[in-house]
C-alpha cells in the first residue's frame, strides 16, 4: 500500500513551496470518513483515493489537486456534503470536489441518462477549472487498473465509457500517455479473447521486433553523431495492442502489413530546427515511403501535439515508423496539458501562478469549447452523449471561408458541416455551396485548404436527407432539432384529428374536451405527460391509443357503456397474437411497456438477437419495430425520440432458434472452409448456408448462415472462427 509521505515527497520534489500541510490534512479527513469501507477486492477503500493522488503527483500537479485527489469521493460515498468540505478545505477543493460528484440518484432516470447527466456535469466544470478532468481521468486510470474485482457485465460497462467518453478527452488534452492505457486497459476488459489473442501474436514476434529496432536505433545514433546532429534520446517501441488491434479491423489486413508495427523516436534538443535536420539524416538512411510523411510541427494538431512523422523500408524489407521531436514537444505529447506545470514551474510567487493558471485555462477553453457547445444545445441527455462522442474525435480538416477565415473541421465534413460551423442560421438556411468557386453538391467531402462559399435562402429550411452526410455535432443536433419540430407539428395535428374522430365514436363532444385543457393535463399526467399537448402529439405518433384517452376520460363503467365496437376489439386482440404467431415471435418474445395492442416485429436491418440490448420505434403501419439499440440505422430513428418506445425481452425457457449470417475474412489458401464449418460443427451449432468467394485484394470471403438461440451463442460461434488459423477478421452480417 503506498504511503501518504511518499506523495508529498513527490509533490515536495515537483513544487518545493506547496503546502503539504494541506495534503496532510487531506489524507486524515478521507482516512477517517472512508473508515471501515472496503473495495470489491477486499482492501481499504483508502487505498483508492491515495493511488489516485500518486497519480497526480506523478503528473506533478499542484496540492490541491493531489488534496482533492484524497478527497473526491468522500461527499459520494460518505455523509460527509460539501458546506463541511468547505470549511475544512475553503472554496478552491469544494469546487473542484463539487465538479467530481456523481449527481444524487434520480428515480426516474435510466441507468444511461444518469451517465450522461454526470459527464454533462463534469464537462461543464472542467471548462472552469482544467483540474476537474486531470483529477477525473486519474480517478479512472486507477479503477481500470483494478477492474478485475469486478463482474463482467460491470467491467464491459465501465470499459465502453472509458473508451467512448474519457479516453477521447485525454486525447482531446493531448496526453497520450493516459490515452493509451485507457485504451489498452477498456480493450482488456471489453475483448478478453480478442486481447489474449492479439497479444499472444505480438509476444511471438517480439523478441525478432526488438532485435531490429535494436539495430535501427544503433544505426540512427551513430549517423546523427555524424552528421553532428545533437540528440537527447532515441527510444523504440513495438505498437500497442488497441491501436493496432483497430487498424487491423479497420483495414481488414494482416500483422505483416502493418507499416507502424514497430517505431522509433528521436528526442531533440529544444530547438525547432533539429528535428528537420534530424529527418534528412532518416531519409539519407531508408527509403521513405510516399505519401506516409506528416509535418505536426509545422501545423500542430488542435490539442497541441507536434512531431515529425515519417515511415521508411528498412534493412530487410521491414517497414518502420519515426517520429522526430523536440523535449519539450515530447512531454507535451506525452502529458498534454498536464505537461503546463513542468514548463511553468519556475514561476515564483502567488500572482505569477494565477496568470500561469490563467494562460492554461484560456489554452483548455480552445480545446473543449465544442464540448461545452455540444452540453449546452443538447437538452436530451442521450443526444448530447452522441454529440459529445462526434466532438471528440480529432479534427484535421482546415477549410477557409472566402475572407480567409480558417474553419477546423473533422474528417470527412462537408458544405452543411462548415456552414453550421460558421453559424446556426448559416446552416439552416444554407441551399447550396461552391468550392474553389464552382458549386459542388452539398454532401461533397472537404479537404484541406478548400476555399468555401455557402450559398443561403432567407426562407430555406434543413432537409432530412442532409443527416445522411453531416459528420460534425453541431450540424447533426441542429438538422435533428429541426426535424423533430416539425414532426411534432404534423404528429400534434394528426392526434388532435384521431382524438376527434373517437369522441364522435363515443358520442362525447370532441370540441368541449379538445378545449378543456385541465381535463387533457389530467389524463397527460397518467401517462407521465406534462401537458395536454404533449399527450395529442403522443396520439398522433401511435404512442397512445385515443380509445385509452376516451376511457380515462369517462371512466371504466361508462366507456364500456358507450364502446361501440367491443367486440370488434377482442377480435382484433386475437388477429395480433395469430400474426405473431405466424412470423416466429411467439405472444410473450418481447415485451413492451405502456403500449397496448401493437404489433411486434424484428427488424431486417439488424435482426436483434434474445440477449441484445434493444429498442422500439413506433411505425405507422407496422406496429414496433425492434431494432438492436447498436443498429446503424437506430440514429435516424432517434431524429423523433417520441416514437421510441421501450422494450426488453420476456423471460422464456423455449429456446428460440434464428439464423444469422456472418462473414469471415481470411488469407487465400485451400482448406479454410472446411476448417471454418468445422469449428462451427465442434460447439454442436446448425449451418445453413456456406460459400466461400476471393475479392479484389486476394482475400478469402467466406460467408456462413448459422443457427443460434441468443446472443451468447453467436459470441461462441464468433469466437470458435477466430481460432481457425488464417482467420484475419469475422463479423455479423445484417440485411
Amino acid at each position: 500500500m503506498i504511503r501518504i509521505e511518499d506523495i508529498i515527497e513527490k509533490v515536495e520534489q515537483n513544487r518545493p513551496n506547496a503546502d503539504v500541510e494541506l495534503i496532510r490534512r487531506a489524507y486524515i479527513f478521507s482516512a477517517m470518513n472512508h473508515r471501515g469501507q472496503k473495495r470489491a477486492s477486499g482492501e481499504p477503500y483508502l487505498i483508492h483515493p491515495l493511488e489516485v493522488a500518486d497519480i497526480l503527483a506523478d503528473m506533478r500537479l499542484d496540492e490541491v489537486s493531489v488534496s482533492t485527489g484524497l478527497l473526491h469521493d468522500v461527499v459520494e460515498d460518505t455523509l460527509v456534503d460539501l458546506d463541511t468540505i468547505r470549511s475544512y478545505f475553503g472554496d478552491e477543493i469544494t469546487r473542484l470536489v463539487d465538479g467530481l460528484t456523481k449527481i444524487a440518484h434520480i428515480s426516474n432516470l435510466s441507468k444511461e441518462k444518469q451517465q450522461a447527466e454526470n459527464v454533462r456535469k463534469m464537462v461543464l466544470a472542467m471548462i472552469t477549472d482544467v483540474r476537474v478532468v486531470l483529477i477525473k481521468l486519474a480517478d479512472r486510470l486507477h479503477n481500470m487498473r483494478t477492474m478485475q474485482f469486478l463482474k463482467p457485465e460491470k467491467r464491459a460497462r465501465i470499459s465502453q465509457e472509458t473508451l467512448d467518453i474519457y479516453a477521447p478527452i485525454a486525447h482531446r488534452l493531448g496526453m497520450g500517455k493516459m490515452r493509451s492505457e485507457l485504451e489498452d486497459l477498456s480493450f482488456q476488459n471489453l475483448y478478453p479473447q480478442e486481447y489474449k489473442k492479439l497479444a499472444g501474436e505480438v509476444e511471438t514476434r517480439r523478441p525478432e521486433l526488438e532485435s531490429i529496432l535494436e539495430k535501427i536505433k544503433e544505426s540512427i545514433k551513430t549517423r546523427l553523431a555524424e552528421n553532428d546532429v545533437p540528440f537527447i534520446e532515441v527510444q523504440s517501441r513495438v505498437k500497442r495492442l488497441f491501436s493496432l488491434w483497430r487498424k487491423l479491423k479497420k483495414q481488414k489486413i494482416t500483422i505483416e502489413q502493418v507499416y507502424d508495427l514497430i517505431a522509433v523516436r528521436i528526442i531533440t534538443p529544444n530547438d525547432k530546427k533539429l528535428p528537420y535536420v534530424a529527418l534528412s539524416v532518416i531519409h539519407d538512411i531508408w527509403t521513405p515511403i510516399p505519401e506516409r510523411f506528416k509535418d505536426w510541427i509545422a501545423i500542430p494538431r488542435d490539442n497541441l501535439y507536434q512531431s515529425l512523422h515519417t515511415s521508411v523500408i528498412g534493412d530487410g524489407g521491414h517497414p518502420f515508423e519515426v517520429q522526430i521531436r523536440t523535449e519539450e514537444m515530447h512531454h507535451i505529447a506525452e502529458e498534454g496539458v498536464a505537461a503546463h506545470w513542468k514548463y511553468k514551474e519556475s514561476k515564483l510567487g502567488k500572482q505569477e501562478e494565477d496568470d500561469s493558471l490563467d494562460e492554461l485555462r484560456k489554452t483548455v477553453e480552445k480545446l473543449l469549447l465544442p464540448l461545452v457547445e455540444t452540453t449546452e444545445e443538447n437538452e436530451d441527455s442521450e443526444d448530447f452523449i452522441e454529440s459529445l462522442k462526434l466532438d471528440l474525435y480529432p479534427k484535421d480538416v482546415y477549410a477557409f471561408t472566402p475572407m480567409g477565415k480558417v474553419i477546423q473541421l473533422q474528417r470527412g465534413a462537408t458544405p452543411i458541416d462548415f456552414a453550421y460551423a460558421i453559424h446556426s442560421e448559416v446552416g439552416d438556411t444554407c441551399t447550396g455551396a461552391k468550392i474553389g468557386g464552382r458549386i459542388v453538391p452539398l454532401r461533397t467531402e472537404l479537404q484541406n485548404g478548400d476555399v468555401v462559399e455557402i450559398l443561403t435562402t432567407s426562407n430555406s429550411k434543413p432537409s432530412r436527407d442532409w443527416l445522411n452526410y453531416v459528420v460534425t455535432a453541431k450540424a447533426r443536433s441542429r438538422v435533428r432539432h429541426w426535424i423533430a419540430e416539425q414532426q411534432r407539428a404534423d404528429s400534434l395535428e394528426l392526434g388532435r384529428k384521431l382524438l376527434e374522430k373517437e369522441a364522435d365514436k363515443f358520442r362525447v363532444s370532441p370540441k368541449k374536451l379538445l378545449n378543456n385543457e385541465d381535463e387533457l393535463k389530467r389524463i397527460a399526467n397518467d401517462y407521465g405527460l406534462s401537458r395536454g399537448e404533449d399527450l395529442l402529439v403522443s396520439i398522433g405518433y401511435g404512442k397512445t391509443l385515443p380509445r385509452n384517452v376516451l376511457m380515462k376520460h369517462l371512466g371504466a363503467e361508462k366507456f364500456a357503456e358507450l364502446d361501440p365496437e367491443k367486440k370488434k376489439e377482442t377480435t382484433l386482440q386475437s388477429g395480433f397474437k395469430a400474426v405473431k404467431r405466424f412470423i416466429g415471435l411467439g405472444e410473450d418474445a418481447i415485451i413492451v411497456k405502456g403500449v397496448d395492442n401493437l404489433l411486434t416485429t424484428r427488424a431486417r436491418c439488424c435482426n436483434p438477437l434474445r440477449g441484445e440490448p434493444i429498442i422500439g420505434y413506433i411505425s405507422l403501419g407496422k406496429g414496433i419495430v425492434v431494432h438492436n439499440k447498436n443498429c446503424k440505422n437506430v440514429k435516424s430513428l432517434m431524429v423523433n425520440r417520441d416514437r421510441i418506445v421501450e422494450v426488453e425481452w420476456a423471460k422464456s425457457e423455449k429456446e428460440e432458434i434464428q439464423s444469422v449470417r456472418i462473414l469471415a475474412t481470411t488469407e487465400n489458401r485451400t482448406g479454410m472452409l472446411a476448417g471454418i464449418t468445422n469449428a462451427i460443427a465442434e460447439i454442436k451449432t446448425g449451418i445453413r448456408d456456406a460459400r466461400a468467394n476471393v475479392s479484389r485484394d486476394d482475400r478469402g470471403l467466406i460467408e456462413v448462415t448459422v443457427e443460434v438461440f441468443d446472443k451468447k451463442h453467436l459470441d461462441r460461434v464468433i469466437s470458435s472462427i477466430e481460432q481457425v488459423p488464417g482467420v484475419i477478421d469475422v463479423e455479423r452480417v445484417n440485411s
